[in-house]
């Protein structure tokens, strides 16, 4: 087979869903009005926890950085999506192929961390709650998130640089998106050293932060069945339920993404899959914090009712 030289591949052409040309539109509006879902809903709870002071709080903190990942994270690759479920040729430049995969690894790996932040935020409020004020104090909030967004920044550059440098032998991705494994699959060179830093940044931004939630859950769970009365059972529950609900659908579609095994029949339902981690789950985000959350919806009604008296 001949080798291909580092510049001779300058444009990726996404072939993915390849076998589906008939839903390509149907999959347009879909990802279209889920996007804008995303965009509105995110940068509401955004908005709302700024205006509101009762919302200036470390949970609501976490919250609208979790909102803003998830804004970046699907402008990442939506867009070029759109286009490219209308478009015959479905091409994006190296460099933009670089710069996608650099913005979604760096965000989905920043949300892996800050889901654990966010865990251990719930923790200190049901199993220390006279402390809580103390421990998680504006400083320390402002330090969790820092973190998150370095971690999923420095893993982010070291796995894009390494897929970059490689030699590819083609440049038709069977995949929706420049996702990065689907990238080192052309690759014409040995990417062992690329496979063993994922590994160990995976164990890092996915393994240890699942490690992470499944203690402060086994704590909250502890000192919430210690609670006497049922009413206050449901109260502590309800104050950790909604980010429950997010860590159980965010960490169970990456680990049934990346951990089933591979089956070349399976490989349009593992392109669906993705494409439900990439906007679904963002979408959910906003209505289930929105949906199931007391503080959010007061905001809200305070809001609403200001406007209108401002407008009177």
């Amino acid at each position: 087979m001949e080798r291909y030289n580092k510049t001779s591949v300058t444009m990726f052409f996404l072939h993915g869903l390849a076998g589906y040309p008939i839903f390509y539109l149907v999959f347009f509006l879909l990802c279209l009005i889920m996007y804008i879902v995303i965009l509105l809903g995110n940068s509401f709870l955004i908005t709302i926890s700024i205006l509101d002071s009762h919302l200036h709080t470390p949970m609501y903190f976490f919250l609208s950085n979790l909102s803003f990942l998830d804004i970046c994270y699907t402008s990442s690759s939506i867009p070029l999506l759109l286009v490219n479920f209308l478009s015959e040729e479905k091409s994006i430049s190296l460099v933009g192929c670089g710069l996608q995969m650099f913005f979604s690894f760096a965000m989905g790996a920043a949300e892996c961390v800050l889901l654990s932040v966010m865990a251990f935020d719930r923790y200190v409020a049901i199993c220390n709650p006279l402390r809580y004020p103390i421990i998680m104090n504006k400083g320390l909030s402002v330090k969790l998130v820092t973190s998150c967004w370095m971690a999923g920044g420095l893993s982010s550059v070291i796995h894009t640089s390494l897929a970059m440098r490689l030699t590819f032998c083609g440049n038709i991705i069977d995949y929706l998106t420049c996702e990065i494994l689907a990238v080192l699959k052309l690759a014409c060179e040995d990417i062992s050293l690329n496979v063993i830093i994922m590994v160990i940044s995976n164990i890092f931004t996915i393994v240890i932060p699942v490690i992470f939630i499944l203690i402060s859950y086994l704590f909250i769970l502890i000192t919430i069945l210690r609670i006497n009365s049922v009413e206050g059972r449901k109260k502590a529950f309800s104050t950790c339920s909604s980010h429950l609900t997010v860590v159980i659908m965010f960490y169970g579609t990456i680990l049934f993404m990346y951990m089933k095994p591979e089956s070349k029949d399976s490989h349009a339902t593992d392109e669906l899959i993705a494409l439900f981690y990439a906007v679904v789950i963002p979408m959910l985000n906003p209505i289930i914090y929105s949906l199931r959350n007391k503080d959010v919806k007061a905001a809200v009604i305070k809001l609403t009712k200001n406007i209108f008296s401002q407008r009177t």
